[in-house]
């Protein structure tokens, strides 16, 4: 339980949720609660969810890689014993 936030997203990342949360709390505070604070508020969830869908993305592939090996240790096995001389 003593991961970084780093195992979980890369910098890139986490540079454009930073970066967009920062313009997000400065156009509150430069425009105020307004019509244009509903914009900033979508363009903020945009950019998360568009991070967390990269962050499932990831981790289905590396999942996917993992069963593939799997799959490839078995067919090796498999393989082996055909080709093993029967007596």
């Amino acid at each position: 339980m003593g991961r970084s936030i780093f195992h979980y997203f890369d910098r890139g990342s986490l540079a454009v949720v930073f970066l967009t949360l920062v313009l997000f709390v400065s156009a509150l505070f430069v425009k105020g609660v307004t019509h244009e604070l509903f914009l900033e508020t979508g363009v903020f969830l945009v950019s998360v969810k568009l991070i967390m869908m990269a962050h499932k993305n990831t981790t289905a592939a590396a999942h996917t890689d993992e069963r593939l090996l799997h799959i490839q240790t078995v067919l090796r096995t498999i393989e082996e014993r055909l080709n093993t001389p029967q007596d």
